[in-house]
């Protein structure tokens, strides 16, 4: 029979399991709600109305904690503190966008957590031409209140080939 302190070391245990698998779903959901947000900015190939782009923009930020970083590299900036964020999705660089995470690799570390995820977004840039972009997302998050915020978003894109010509043109 278990001793009163093995019990409770097992139940710790349990719960601490308990905890980070309800955090890698909450973790999800979360990019679940940036890809829509995100995506949320266009509507038939083209920017919403400068009201509701403003509110999108301002719900993307609140994904973020307050110190968050937002990097998507050199070609599309870089953006710090839910002001920054917001300010930086009230101006897209497409017309439209969808976004797809793909392969989540999610590891949680108390109130910490770090994930990889790949990325397929079709979208179509300013001049009207549509693409397909991949790449990958290396993402920290925080828990902040009970709640699992974007400490950090850091895309890389891997290439971004326009649809006309398909992808026998690219060679990695």
């Amino acid at each position: 029979m278990a001793t009163l302190e093995e019990l409770e070391a097992q139940v710790e245990e349990l719960r601490s399991r308990l905890d980070a698998t309800e955090s890698v779903h909450a973790i999800q959901n979360l990019k679940s709600r940036y890809a829509s947000r995100v995506d949320a900015r266009f509507s038939r190939g083209r920017l919403v109305a400068p009201e509701r782009l403003a509110e999108v923009a301002d719900e993307i930020a609140a994904l973020f904690t307050e110190d968050g970083v937002w990097d998507a590299g050199p070609a599309l900036g870089i953006a710090t503190g839910r002001g920054e964020i917001a300010a930086r999705m009230r101006e897209p660089t497409l017309v439209f966008s969808w976004h797809y995470f793909l392969k989540p690799d999610i590891r949680v570390d108390g109130d910490r957590a770090r994930a990889r995820w790949d990325i397929l977004s079709p979208c179509t840039t300013q001049d009207g031409t549509p693409h397909w972009m991949t790449g990958f997302e290396e993402d920290e998050y925080r828990r902040v209140d009970g709640e699992w915020l974007h400490a950090r978003m850091k895309l890389t894109s891997v290439f971004m080939a326009p649809h006309r010509t398909g992808w026998e043109k690219i060679w990695f």
